[in-house]
């Protein structure tokens, strides 16, 4: 798949009236089209803190590590910003199937003319490198060691990327731009709640230029952003949409405390609010969107939980 992004970055844009945030450097956006600029969300509510790191990240392209519990917006933040400047962005997951070879690439078999050949197929970093695509790792904390150090050179300042299976140098584009996302920060899960985390080379996370933290939104703008998510759903009922907020943080305390092992993130609350408008009841929706995630033992805490805020039981 080829290209056709402008290197030219001409267009300045004003944060404030854009993001809804301050910004004290001048930020511009992408001129030309790309299938890979993500889907605009126009209800998405940006964090101050984390948009602006995630800013300077594009604006100076410097690399950029968001940090915090799941749920919280981590990777849609860097989406939406991306979206909003035309900012080709692809997120790569990595889960246990991730390998080294399907980010820099592996030999395959094809015909051509008849006969069977061998040809090398880029993977995704040789494709964002030369493409000049934001690459957003998603769940860099789960990231195996092998793999971890194919990421270690793209970290550098310059960023060139020893291709050596065809034994070339690939010089970044001007517009490429390196983020990632993780649940902790490389040092492993003191808690136990994110499986799977690994240790990572504190020598490469030292090379992130910014780490932010994102945590869960004040009770305002977690409101602000349901009554717009679910205009039907709550009906601008904001005391119920309250009320789920309550509910949430009292799951987010306990989680915290160990007492749960999992809580009702933004994510949930949204799927909570979807399933109320389907199921007509906001029990219900509450038992089929978070309650039967939650095991056996620790149900007693969360119907408790649910009747201190609702006033009824769940079961």
């Amino acid at each position: 798949m080829k290209q056709k992004i402008s290197h030219k970055i001409d267009q300045k844009i004003d944060s404030q009236k854009i993001f809804n945030i301050t910004c004290n450097f001048e930020i511009a956006k992408l001129e030309g089209q790309s299938p890979f600029v993500p889907n605009l969300d126009n209800n998405y509510i940006f964090d101050q803190k984390t948009s602006q790191a995630i800013l300077a990240g594009f604006a100076f392209n410097q690399r950029v590590l968001v940090q915090g519990m799941h749920g919280t917006g981590k990777s849609s933040h860097i989406e939406q910003i991306a979206c909003r400047l035309n900012w080709p962005c692809i997120r790569v997951n990595f889960d246990s199937q991730i390998t080294r070879l399907d980010l820099v690439g592996k030999d395959i078999i094809k015909l051509k003319d008849g006969k069977q050949i061998t040809e090398f197929k880029e993977g995704i970093i040789p494709f964002a490198l030369r493409n000049g695509i934001a690459l957003v790792l998603d769940e860099y904390d789960a990231i195996k060691t092998d793999v971890s150090f194919v990421i270690q050179r793209l970290l550098e300042e310059e960023g060139k990327f020893a291709l050596l299976e065809e034994n070339e140098i690939i010089h970044p584009h001007p517009n490429f731009r390196l983020f990632a996302t993780s649940n902790t920060l490389g040092a492993g899960d003191d808690l136990g709640i994110y499986h799977g985390t690994n240790l990572i080379n504190q020598a490469q996370m030292d090379r992130w230029n910014i780490v932010a933290s994102l945590n869960y939104l004040p009770e305002k703008q977690e409101l602000a952003i349901l009554l717009k998510k679910l205009p039907e759903s709550l009906n601008q009922d904001i005391q119920l949409a309250k009320m789920m907020i309550t509910l949430a943080n009292l799951s987010r305390e306990a989680f915290k405390n160990s007492d749960i092992s999992n809580l009702i993130s933004l994510r949930t609350l949204i799927s909570w609010g979807k399933n109320i408008e389907i199921f007509q009841s906001v029990k219900d929706a509450f038992i089929l969107s978070f309650y039967n995630k939650i095991i056996d033992e620790e149900k007693p805490i969360l119907n408790e939980f649910y009747q201190r805020v609702f006033g009824e039981e769940l079961s």
